[in-house]
């Protein structure tokens, strides 16, 4: 490993403004102003006097104008976003700049003749009331709080307003308590008081903003940042030099700093977006913030869908959308032409998207089992809002229709071999094949040159789920009803379980025969034979198969079937003795319309079995052999017409209250071909 190898892992992002050594020279800048008030200070006879009154009043008067101007300005944003944070920061500027345009105006000499109260303590009155609004600002403003503000947001202006007026009135008619100048006592004792609460409060705020700012970077932000520094400077510089002096003058350079680096991030910003609209949403709320987000997105979407729509409709109106939301928005002309071809380039994006998806739901829509109509109607209903208003008809008695269009198939093939779909009535038109054969067409659209492939695409896929439909169709009447439903699909899923061989499996074999069949054939006609075996297999079959159970074979009168194989099942006891029961019940309601027709006996018995397929590589079949199966065929034979007989394993196995039976013991039963007895008992209603 390398010496210098960062245990810890890569160092965290930084913004430009606060990495380390642009930090150190942004906070240098900052300092040097008190650096300078500290050496004016410090060296009374650099502290030079320049007294020009009519110079500091117009001076003052346009910076003080141009930032209420720029308070004014974040307030008409504060209230359009309906955000606490930017309004209270729209306070600061407004209540600060108000109080420097008073004082500009009381300037001694200008407008009244000497100075007074209102010259004096306008700039710190309205720093300290700034502070108070700054550190408001930058406290976590949610829910209630925040709803606070935003009530107050017509009476906090009203009050700073009236504020102003009543401070201008008293101020310039020189009346009392402003009528004189502030004593040293009083700059010494409660305005020095005043002075380090508001810079204070300024210090606080501007922290908070800066950390905000590590998370969210954003020019307006750095901006906030340093005015809140310099205005804190500033009232430090208010509160310690002496009037007329550079020092004096150094606070007004200050709040003009504070002032001009918002109008100028303000400036940077609207050059850089060339619109005024969210020059300051960096400095709005949390929940401001995704709000404003929603909304570009819904205009974003707003003009997707309407491209979409002139797309697929050709409506020539929702041309004037990007424009609208220009307007909307704020945006120059170029601006909204380069939204424009932005909501076309994601319009075609998200067309081919919706596509790409459109033909993967119809891949998962063409599942086996499925009717090809069916499949048809779910896959047009889907693809509808991807690819527009499609048909399909198929072939049927050598004939091609689709709305009354008629199309010859063998014109269709030869034209599937060439290189262009053909088209008929603006409309595309592609073949749908099955085993290369022409079966249908599909009608679609004139595509756009990025979805010409994908129809393509479209028609393959709906020729292969159509070719599966069929083919699932014929296995159905071929396979499916010569072989339990079970086995097929688990042949179906893996084709591999067809090899020969097979596994030890316990399972639950449940044998059925007609007591007195031979009899009964010798004396009707055959006839009536397949019509019982028929009737009677087929109530009992769906027993079987609706349990879970596995038929296994016929043979003559008799069926076997099988529990817990080919599928697993945790209550194969339960489910045998279930079906044993449902088929005796079945049966007997057949046979009491038929009196002469003789009754099924059941046996079921549980244990180990060899199960699996079992013939030649020419011809195999799925079955289970072992004591267990055994067995159970000897139960049967044991069995009265009606009765299921099962072994002790079976019985343990079984829920009895959930079963309407009840198990009568039949004691040790000798069976044919088996040397130890088997204890058997009989199911009662």
């Amino acid at each position: 490993m390398s010496a210098n190898a960062n245990p810890s892992g890569p160092a965290p992002y930084l913004p430009p403004a606060t990495q380390p050594l642009r930090a150190v020279v942004w906070a240098l800048h900052l300092a040097l102003p008190l650096a300078g008030l500290w050496l004016l200070l410090a060296r009374p006879s650099a502290d030079l006097e320049w007294h020009d009154a009519a110079g500091h009043f117009w001076l003052v008067l346009v910076v003080a104008a141009v930032n209420v101007a720029l308070g004014g300005w974040m307030n008409q944003a504060a209230r359009a976003r309906r955000d606490a944070r930017l309004f209270l920061v729209s306070l600061v500027f407004l209540t600060s700049a108000g109080f420097l345009l008073l004082h500009a105006l009381a300037t001694p000499g200008v407008l009244i003749a000497h100075p007074n109260g209102g010259f004096d303590l306008a700039t710190p009155v309205g720093l300290a009331l700034a502070s108070v609004f700054a550190l408001a600002s930058a406290l976590r403003l949610d829910g209630g709080l925040a709803a606070a503000v935003l009530r107050a947001r017509f009476a906090l202006p009203v009050a700073v307003g009236l504020l102003l007026v009543a401070w201008a009135v008293v101020s310039l008619l020189d009346l009392p308590p402003l009528d004189r100048p502030a004593s040293q006592r009083e700059v010494d004792g409660p305005l020095a008081v005043v002075a380090a609460a508001a810079t204070a409060l300024f210090v606080a705020a501007a922290v908070v903003y800066y950390l905000r700012y590590r998370r969210r970077p954003a020019a307006v932000l750095i901006s906030i940042i340093t005015a809140f520094v310099l205005l804190a400077e500033a009232m430090v510089a208010v509160s310690l030099a002496d009037k007329w002096h550079l020092s004096w003058w150094e606070w007004h350079a200050l709040l003009t700093l504070g002032y001009g680096f918002v109008a100028y991030s303000a400036y940077v910003q609207y050059r850089r977006e060339g619109s005024t609209v969210g020059l300051f949403d960096a400095i709005t709320l949390s929940a401001t913030a995704e709000l404003i987000r929603a909304e570009y997105e819904t205009a974003l979407e707003e003009l997707v869908t309407a491209l979409q729509e002139r797309e697929v409709g050709g409506d020539p109106g929702t041309g004037t959308v990007a424009a609208r939301l220009a307007q909307r928005f704020g945006l120059t002309e170029r601006q909204a032409a380069v939204l424009d071809r932005a909501g076309a380039a994601l319009a075609a994006e998200r067309g081919v998207s919706r596509r790409l998806a459109a033909l993967v739901a119809v891949g998962e829509q063409a599942r086996v089992g499925l009717g090809e109509e069916e499949f048809l109607r779910d896959a047009l209903t889907s693809l509808g809002s991807a690819y527009g208003d499609l048909r399909v008809g198929l072939v049927s008695g050598g004939e091609l229709v689709v709305d009354g269009r008629r199309y010859d198939p063998a014109v269709l093939a030869g034209e599937h071999a060439g290189p262009v779909p053909r088209q008929r009535d603006g409309r595309v038109v592609l073949p749908l094949t099955v085993k290369g054969r022409v079966a249908g067409v599909l009608e679609a659209p004139v595509p756009d040159g990025v979805a010409a492939p994908l129809l393509a695409t479209l028609a393959s896929q709906l020729s292969i789920a159509l070719e599966n439909a069929r083919l699932y169709r014929e296995l159905g009447t071929l396979f499916r009803q010569y072989l339990s439903p079970d086995v097929a699909a688990a042949l179906l899923a893996d084709p591999d379980q067809a090899a020969l061989g097979g596994s030890l499996v316990e399972v639950t074999a449940l044998f059925a025969d007609l007591r007195g069949f031979t009899t009964f054939s010798e004396g009707v006609e055959p006839a009536e034979i397949v019509r019982m075996l028929n009737r009677y297999h087929g109530v009992a079959v769906p027993c079987i198969l609706d349990n879970g159970g596995t038929i296994v074979q016929f043979v003559g009168d008799a069926l076997l079937a099988l529990f817990n194989a080919p599928a697993r099942q945790a209550d194969h006891e339960q489910r045998a003795v279930r079906a044993a029961l449902g088929m005796q019940d079945a049966v007997e309601r057949i046979a009491a319309g038929e009196p002469g027709w003789p009754r099924f006996r059941v046996g079921a018995n549980t244990g180990p079995a060899l199960v699996g397929n079992i013939g030649s590589e020419a011809l195999r079949g799925f079955n289970a052999m072992g004591d267990a199966v055994n067995v159970a065929a000897r139960l049967q034979s044991l069995a009265e017409p009606g009765q299921v007989v099962v072994g002790e394993a079976t019985l343990r196995g079984l829920n009895l209250d959930a079963l309407p039976a009840r198990a009568r013991p039949l004691g040790d039963l000798v069976v044919k071909g088996r040397v130890a007895p088997v204890r058997a008992y009989a199911l009662l209603r």
